[in-house]
């Protein structure tokens, strides 16, 4: 049995995930990003005790098939982005179509309708909150940055960084109280 698991975005998610189906007398197979595989079908009563603990810390069981699926998309997209050394060589649909294996016009148009936003939208917002984190952790030079996250330039790096947190990458760099997201939060 899967359960999908609402904003669980990276491995502290994961850990604290497998951590409350343990003290629930579970045994998880395999926790992913957004996904659990579990041995056995879990009761009502079992899936209700579940959530209610996971609500507590800003997760959800989710049960419909449109939000398993933004889910989905979603986790592609933070995969790729925040826990992946692979370079997008082809375009985001692509790549998005490859992975969740459904017609990327379809998954466009619930996305938008669900979250109110773009895939690319936020994609571009995941994007920037990498670029923002790497920045923060002064180990890359903004050429290293804009290479390892596929940018073509650094100019089009500085453009779409200001676009969107309103600052330069280097006036961000200065500033002594980073504006980071949380990854959940985008």
């Amino acid at each position: 049995m899967k359960l999908y698991i609402k904003n669980m975005v990276c491995n502290r998610c994961k850990m604290v995930v497998k951590a409350v189906l343990e003290n629930n007398g579970l045994r998880p197979l395999s926790v992913n990003l957004g996904e659990v595989e579990m041995e056995e079908e879990l009761s009502k009563a079992q899936q209700s005790n579940i959530n209610s603990s996971l609500k507590l810390l800003g997760f959800e069981i989710l049960g419909d098939k449109k939000s398993k699926t933004i889910e989905k998309i979603k986790n592609v997209i933070v995969k790729l982005v925040h826990h992946s050394d692979l370079e997008l060589k082809t375009n985001l649909s692509t790549f998005i179509t490859s992975h969740l294996h459904q017609d990327y016009h379809y998954l466009s148009n619930l996305f938008s309708e669900v979250e109110g936003t773009t895939i690319e939208k936020y994609f571009i917002a995941q994007r920037i909150e990498r670029v923002k984190e790497l920045i923060v952790y002064d180990e890359l030079s903004l050429t290293e940055i804009a290479e390892q996250l596929g940018y073509s330039s650094v100019a089009y790096l500085s453009n779409q960084f200001k676009k969107i947190t309103g600052f330069t990458p280097g006036y961000f760099k200065s500033l002594k109280e980073y504006k980071r997201k949380n990854v959940e939060e985008l």
